[in-house]
């Protein structure tokens, strides 16, 4: 699908998406417990392919209205009577790989055409040393994915650098495993607040992880657990919400986005770089509100995207129209997404006149105008279109591809944003 975007501002109130990265781990936690509810998940694209997989895994998952019904495995997965096919989603892939190796028998995981580029090196090269076979069809650590259970624990380490995901995928499997593991990170740790997110919703389901931080980071699990979710409702989702705040913050708006609570989200950090760069803005965070009046001229920043590396896009909007230059740093691991993403904004945004210099580990902007009138690819990626988007609110007449990616993460983004008076218009093709 192909939007085109006019100039456009922003009005009126929204309520938040669910989180996606939260609604995964609830999912994923309530498929191995006995009985739970998950009220207002968020359906995406992503979260419904953990869905599938837990199903494959022998959970059983029935929708009633805003609630998720979950009768759960208690901890013993059984072996899928086919190939988990886990779309364009990291997060499914990474977490099932993990709950694979809880299993009496084979699993095959793949994914579509992106997902396949994605590197999972460290996480099969731990299964491994955790009694596991575990191994890449293309000898590359790329899907597909071959996985043969039998998961005892050990002292083992892995490299935080490349992916959180693989971090959380083993704290999700490991407590259930029948002798004890300890997991050390070695070098920095990136995208942490999501370990934590994982972290929160394994205390909520009764596991246990000592956390000792002196030195290296290590994660002492005990063995033999057994987790017992029940009730958890999702909170809205700060990633996707950066969007409608940016969209604001850039154009002559006023608008207001509920269901912004204080949670362990890393990526409510928008908020602070959003003061930071000088947007007019007040959170409520008792009440879960968040205001943002725009048209106040914005200032370019240092961004180390280390924690919060799904905020890379939006920053680099707002990037585009502040005064000065804005340093996106410590981003390497922005490139190992559902496409590399420092390229394809170094790409992209040059287009609208913008001057991006793209390094290693990050990316330098120099603000000023936005040039309408041109064709931009969103890359099949749900964050770069969503960025895009707002860009195209300001710059007005801009076409963007691959629209349709933005059911990833926020099903209802141009819908919300039509409410708000953004003005799009969506054809299957470009005409």
């Amino acid at each position: 699908m192909h939007v085109t975007i006019k100039q456009s501002s922003l009005h009126g109130d929204v309520f938040a998406p669910p989180s996606k990265s939260y609604t995964h781990r609830a999912i994923t936690f309530a498929a191995l417990s006995r009985s739970s509810k998950i009220h207002r998940p968020l359906l995406s694209a992503d979260t419904l392919a953990t869905v599938r997989a837990c199903e494959m895994f022998g959970a059983v998952i029935e929708q009633q209205g805003e609630t998720l019904y979950i009768q759960g495995v208690e901890g013993k997965p059984k072996i899928p009577d086919d190939v988990i096919d886990v779309a364009n989603s990291g997060t499914t892939l990474r977490f099932m790989t993990a709950i694979s190796a809880l299993t009496d028998g084979i699993t095959v995981l793949t994914g579509d055409s992106s997902l396949r580029t994605r590197p999972n090196g460290p996480l099969l090269e731990v299964l491994r040393k955790l009694n596991v076979k575990a191994c890449s069809t293309r000898e590359n650590s790329r899907a597909p994915l071959v996985v043969k259970g039998g998961l005892e624990g050990a002292i083992v380490k892995i490299d935080g650098s490349i992916s959180s995901q693989f971090i959380s995928a083993l704290l999700i499997a490991c407590p259930l495993a029948e002798t004890s593991t300890t997991l050390s990170i070695v070098g920095e740790m990136k995208s942490r607040p999501y370990v934590d997110m994982t972290l929160e919703i394994l205390e909520l389901a009764g596991g246990k992880i000592h956390v000792d931080e002196n030195n290296n980071l290590k994660f002492i699990i005990p063995s033999k657990q057994k987790y017992r979710l029940g009730e958890y409702t999702v909170p809205g989702d700060f990633s996707s919400a950066s969007y409608i705040l940016a969209a604001a913050a850039l154009t002559d708006s006023v608008l207001t986005v509920r269901n912004l609570y204080p949670s362990k989200q890393g990526d409510m950090e928008i908020i602070e770089i959003l003061e930071r760069m000088g947007a007019d803005l007040t959170w409520d965070k008792e009440a879960g509100v968040v205001t943002v009046r725009g048209g106040k001229p914005l200032k370019g920043i240092t961004f180390d995207a280390g924690a919060t590396p799904d905020l890379v896009p939006t920053i680099a909007v707002l990037a585009s129209l502040a005064e000065g230059t804005t340093r996106i740093e410590n981003a390497e691991h922005v490139r190992y997404k559902e496409t590399d993403r420092l390229h394809a904004l170094a790409i992209e945004l040059p287009k609208l006149g913008v001057k991006v210099k793209e390094e290693k580990d990050g990316l330098i902007i120099t603000g000023g105008s936005l040039q309408g009138g041109v064709e931009v690819n969103g890359w099949h990626d749900h964050r770069i279109v969503m960025a895009l988007t707002v860009a195209g609110l300001v710059a007005g007449d801009i076409t963007i591809d691959s629209a349709e990616s933005v059911s990833v993460s926020y099903p209802d983004f141009f819908k919300d944003m039509d409410t708000l008076g953004a003005q799009i218009e969506k054809t299957s093709e470009k005409t």
